[in-house]
């Protein structure tokens, strides 16, 4: 049977007791609904509990919920354990801490995530077995980190690296060492290529049908379009302030976010996503946001360190690299796929950008993928 988790907002009298109590009325006629709790979280400070159980579908839920003490969830999204298990930790509950009859978990579900990109300065050597090498070195390093600082690698590909954290201080401390590593490596093995962090903070069950979906999908955009190698949200500024009880010192290599910053990445990113691969979209078309000429161009180089048209090129060069590593399309068909409206003129940007042409770029990962 499928494994959901549901979200519910409960009122600002209602303590951890009083969910274990909840969760064992469950239990009780979990039966009769062919229904199975697993375990469930609770957030004293924001007031959430989430459950999660396996059950044939949301009506279920719904029912055994009013049943056993009319306290029907807000939310519910079908999830999958071992994703819930690399971001939360576990996926039963834990076990008693006393011999007390109810099992209290004073647990929140609330999560630092970490997004981890590499950024690419060249590609002429991705598809070098030394890189190869260097690639394993970075993972390990990122590993090694997260673990240190008490955080889960949630995911892991060659895109991104997801962590969670309970600590928002512990995530940005992580951060900052993850880049120090990272640095040292580099200049060891001479590749040219970047990193970027970007970290946010948020609850599994929100608005969305995917889990930790809108966390997951801010801490990628400030990787994907904030200029400084580590980006912080503004919400997880504040966490952090309470959690270290000082001020911040932002350096170079740490970029705050406000909360307007953080509004106005969204709705770029929102717009760019969803018109980029259109050729007749152009720097004009951003007005549409509701800024003057002027004020765009301060807010996009000041958030992304590019002019607006630099931003909007990076952009589908990136996603260019995307479409012709799933091979997929020949070269002219991913030069309009990614909004150029001339192969030739893609093919310079993308030399210009990359260090290597479109053609030998394929080429390079065709043999490589045949020798590997």
């Amino acid at each position: 049977m499928p494994i959901y988790m549901d979200r519910h907002d409960v009122s600002e009298t209602v303590t951890a007791e009083n969910v274990a109590q909840l969760h064992q009325q469950d239990l009780k006629i979990q039966h009769k609904f062919n229904c199975r709790g697993l375990t469930y979280w609770f957030d004293d400070q924001r007031k959430t509990a989430f459950c999660l159980i396996e059950a044939p579908d949301e009506g279920a839920i719904h029912e055994m919920h009013r049943q056993a003490h009319g306290e029907v969830p807000h939310r519910v999204i079908e999830v999958d354990p071992k994703v819930v298990e690399s971001f939360l930790g576990r996926i039963e509950d834990p076990e008693k801490s006393s011999n007390e009859e109810l099992n209290v978990i004073n647990d929140p579900a609330f999560r630092a995530i970490m997004a981890i990109e590499l950024v690419y300065h060249s590609l002429v050597e991705e598809n070098l077995v030394p890189f190869g090498h260097f690639f394993r070195k970075h993972n390990e390093i990122v590993s090694k980190t997260i673990n240190h600082f008490s955080g889960r690698i949630a995911q892991s590909n060659t895109d991104y690296v997801l962590a969670s954290f309970k600590s928002v201080s512990r995530a940005i401390d992580c951060a900052k060492e993850i880049r120090l590593q990272f640095n040292a490596l580099i200049a060891e093995d001479q590749f040219n290529i970047g990193i970027k962090i970007g970290i946010s903070a948020g609850s599994p069950v929100t608005r969305e049908n995917v889990f930790f979906e809108k966390a997951i999908r801010s801490a990628k955009r400030m990787c994907e379009a904030g200029k400084s190698p580590i980006i912080v949200s503004a919400g997880v500024k504040d966490l952090y302030l309470n959690e270290e009880v000082s001020s911040i010192a932002e350096s170079g290599a740490v970029y705050f976010l406000s909360f307007s910053d953080e509004s106005f990445l969204h709705t770029l990113m929102d717009f760019t996503e969803s018109r980029w691969s259109s050729e007749h979209l152009g720097v004009e078309d951003f007005k549409t946001l509701g800024f003057s000429e002027s004020q765009l161009y301060r807010r996009i180089t000041d958030l992304t360190g590019k002019s607006p048209n630099a931003f909007l090129k990076e952009y589908r060069l990136k996603k260019a690299v995307q479409l012709l590593k799933k091979n997929e399309a020949n070269i002219s068909e991913v030069s309009a796929m990614a909004g150029f409206n001339s192969p030739s003129y893609f093919a310079k940007c993308f030399k210009d950008r990359y260090c290597i042409s479109p053609s030998d770029y394929v080429y390079t990962r065709l043999k490589y993928n045949s020798l590997a």
